[in-house]
């Protein structure tokens, strides 16, 4: 069985990840994302497919009820010559109400932010998986990477058992 088949099997049928935030998920535990629609000018979605897009820096913010992705870095697209967008302009997340009220209450305890996880295409549209995080301790991250180690090792010992004669 080739890559590519196993790629696709893993996947949702009708979506192209752009973008992934693998960063996020080592510097914060995540405890609810949701998907949810971007604003964008044409020469962004141009830019997104091309496939170049960095979410490293990127954070959510709720602003007078409405949630704006800040920081999120998409480079111009430079075939689109004076009709060009700004890279790190701030750009609008679309949620329904009762999302970003649900979102709002949790944000405003101590310690949790909304961070960018995934930007992927959906069906020919643009979508954001914004996740609710909060920041993980020095000691926390240092425990997970050794649970990691123990379990990569499980799993190469157990490919690599000898078979009884």
């Amino acid at each position: 069985m080739s890559k590519q088949t196993k790629k696709n099997k893993n996947e949702n049928p009708g979506e192209k990840i752009v973008s992934e935030n693998r960063r996020a998920r080592h510097d914060y535990d995540i405890l609810d994302s949701v998907e949810c629609g971007m604003v964008l000018v044409g020469s962004e979605v141009k830019s997104l497919r091309n496939g170049s897009v960095s979410l490293a820096e990127s954070y959510a913010k709720i602003k007078n009820r409405e949630v704006w992705l800040i920081s999120c870095d998409i480079p111009e697209y430079f075939e689109a010559t004076h009709f060009n967008h700004r890279p790190k302009r701030d750009r609008k997340l679309l949620l329904h109400r009762r999302e970003i009220d649900r979102f709002a209450k949790k944000v405003l305890e101590k310690g949790i932010t909304l961070v960018p996880l995934k930007l992927y295409f959906k069906d020919g549209k643009a979508k954001l998986l914004l996740g609710l995080c909060r920041g993980k301790q020095e000691h926390d991250k240092r425990e997970a990477k050794k649970k990691a180690d123990v379990e990569r090792g499980l799993r190469m010992y157990k490919m690599k058992k000898p078979t009884a004669r």
